[in-house]
């Protein structure tokens, strides 16, 4: 039997399985823009603690993935929540996807020209127009770099969550490393890498279809 026979023959559980792995993912970064994104415009407010924060979201990233399952755990232990399951799962996934979102928010705000702020005050805008109809815009380009860099991040780290019991695309892989059956790995593998390139794609069309169109004339 081939691999591509293999894998029609699981079909229905390859894709269960590959939507358990696409909610993790799209929860966790979806999670992840909500609280990064904001952070990542306050720090350019507050430059006196920006480079504290990122210097602690970057500890966390470089934590192994593996160990950073285990180390939410206890966490979790503290306040009495699941420590088997989504909970733990989403947790770490969302703690790995911060950084990339962060610093991509933080440094295209930043970068924003500042002559097109001033145009914006002389307009009679304030600070809260200035951000959602300037700066924002402006800097969406590169947010979405940081959206798909984390996404992509965060699908080959999912896998590890059926060591938890979150389910996922992990299940099959590990399933092949123990029985060591490679049509079961490559089963698992396949789909969580052309789940990766399509988020990807994905986010990278609706970058373009978001970005000003000044902008794209300009890229």
């Amino acid at each position: 039997m081939t691999i591509l026979e293999f894998i029609m023959e699981r079909g229905d559980e390859i894709i269960l399985l590959t939507l358990e792995h696409l909610q993790l993912t799209v929860i966790s970064i979806g999670l992840a823009v909500l609280f990064a994104v904001p952070t990542g415009i306050f720090l350019t407010r507050t430059p006196k603690i920006s480079s504290t924060v990122m210097g602690v979201v970057s500890a966390i990233q470089t934590i192994p993935s593996l160990a950073l399952f285990g180390l939410v755990i206890p966490v979790l232990m503290m306040f009495g929540l699941p420590i088997i399951g989504w909970v733990p799962a989403l947790l770490a996934l969302f703690l790995y996807a911060l950084l990339p979102i962060l610093r991509n928010t933080f440094i295209g705000i930043k970068q924003v020209d500042q002559a097109m702020i001033e145009a914006g005050k002389g307009m009679g805008m304030t600070n809260g127009q200035i951000l959602w109809r300037v700066e924002l815009p402006l800097s969406l380009p590169i947010i979405m770099a940081g959206i798909r860099t984390s996404t992509v991040i965060s699908v080959g780290i999912a896998t590890l969550a059926a060591l938890i019991g979150a389910g996922g695309l992990g299940e099959l892989i590990f399933r092949g490393l123990r029985t060591i059956n490679y049509k079961l790995m490559l089963a698992g593998a396949i789909p969580a890498a052309s789940l990766a390139l399509l988020l990807d794609f994905a986010l990278s069309l609706a970058g373009r279809l978001l970005t000003p169109k000044g902008l794209k004339i300009a890229r």
